[in-house]
């Protein structure tokens, strides 16, 4: 049974899988449409030439990056793309206009990749302060900071990838342009997930998880009156993935974006409070945190091994989760969590049969 109308309608709009796909958060899984749309441009491609196919398809791809625009709140004129959300971001690191050794801000679940980037052009990385211990940014403590200090930007991830925390993106970007202080958001674990309208200088994000589109497109959006001087080439990178894009945008806003970000919110709760506990399996989110990425924490003693081992017998059994090693968020620690990310068509026994295998793998 699946938790809702709508996920019985999103399954029927796919294959049938031949695992419990419970990871959209490495990669969602592309509706019939997509992949046809993929297929088609390929085709169209190989007959014509791409430039020619790709000249064709003018419109269309406008008026996907329209979709896109209203999705992420810019303008058409305003995204471009690369093949993915890591190539966007070294995209726009590269075209920032920066003083010697700049500071960014950052918050505790900042992507590692990213934090690797930030390091190996010399930027001073400070993290902004929590109101929880879940990690949530504070935002009044962050403008009394603001008051007395100021990085060159913030950089904040909207959800990232070891936890299912939604950062308050629209109050730091509000605070921090009080303030002077540009915003730029990873939305690669936001984007068809949560709300994305944030009112950022710059964001960025991918196709390939929870918009369910494919794999190799990225993309990055610059507002006009941006806070801090960026310049990104623009880039005609896998004309048929934008194409399919496109279609994943329209699915997703024809269903009605309010109603899939609710959608998706039951579904973290439920999942959370189906598993916390179970076996010393602690969940690490709030049960009611809105988003369907939920991450566990593994009983005490284990290790990273453990977790990994954990990841392949759930496989084994039919299921499929991601291992989330401290490399994926190291401000926020060094443990390994398991990340159950399930889309809208996740079925209750799903979750059932993923709490009795957690169950024989506990204390």
């Amino acid at each position: 049974m699946y938790c809702s109308d709508l996920g019985e309608q999103w399954h029927a709009a796919r294959v049938e899988p031949s695992i419990g796909h419970l990871d959209s958060a490495s990669a969602g899984r592309s509706s019939n449409a997509v992949i046809e749309t993929l297929h088609e441009h390929l085709i169209r491609e190989a007959r014509t030439g791409s430039y020619v196919a790709a000249d064709e398809q003018a419109e269309v791809l406008a008026a996907g990056r329209r979709a896109l625009g209203s999705l992420i709140g810019h303008r058409a004129e305003e995204v471009s793309f690369r093949d993915s959300a890591r190539a966007a971001f070294r995209a726009l690191l590269n075209g920032i206009a920066l003083p010697l050794s700049p500071t960014v801000w950052v918050a505790k679940n900042e992507f590692g990749p990213n934090l690797d980037e930030f390091e190996r052009r010399d930027f001073a990385v400070r993290t902004m302060p929590e109101n929880d211990v879940y990690g949530h940014v504070d935002v009044d403590s962050l403008e009394n900071m603001l008051q007395f200090e100021q990085p060159d930007f913030i950089h904040v991830c909207q959800i990232g990838s070891a936890s299912g925390i939604v950062q308050p993106v629209r109050g730091i970007v509000e605070v921090a342009h009080n303030a002077g202080v540009p915003v730029i958001v990873d939305m690669a674990q936001a984007v068809g997930h949560v709300p994305t309208v944030t009112g950022a200088d710059i964001v960025y994000g991918t196709s390939r998880k929870w918009l369910a589109g494919p794999r190799g497109v990225g993309f990055v959006a610059v507002r006009p009156d941006s806070l801090i001087a960026v310049q990104v080439p623009p880039s005609d990178a896998f004309i048929a993935g934008q194409l399919a894009l496109s279609t994943a945008v329209a699915e997703l806003l024809e269903v009605g974006q309010q109603r899939v970000f609710r959608e998706l919110a039951a579904i973290g709760r439920t999942t959370r409070e189906r598993l916390h506990g179970i076996a010393s399996w602690e969940v690490v989110e709030p049960l009611d945190e809105p988003s369907a990425l939920v991450t566990l924490a593994p009983p005490p003693g284990w290790r990273p091994a453990d977790v990994l081992a954990a990841r392949d017998r759930l496989r084994e059994v039919g299921l499929l989760v991601t291992a989330a090693d401290s490399w994926r968020a190291p401000l926020a620690g060094e443990d390994s969590v398991l990340r159950v990310s399930p889309h809208l068509d996740v079925r209750t026994e799903q979750l059932d049969q993923l709490a009795g295998a957690i169950r024989t793998m506990g204390y």
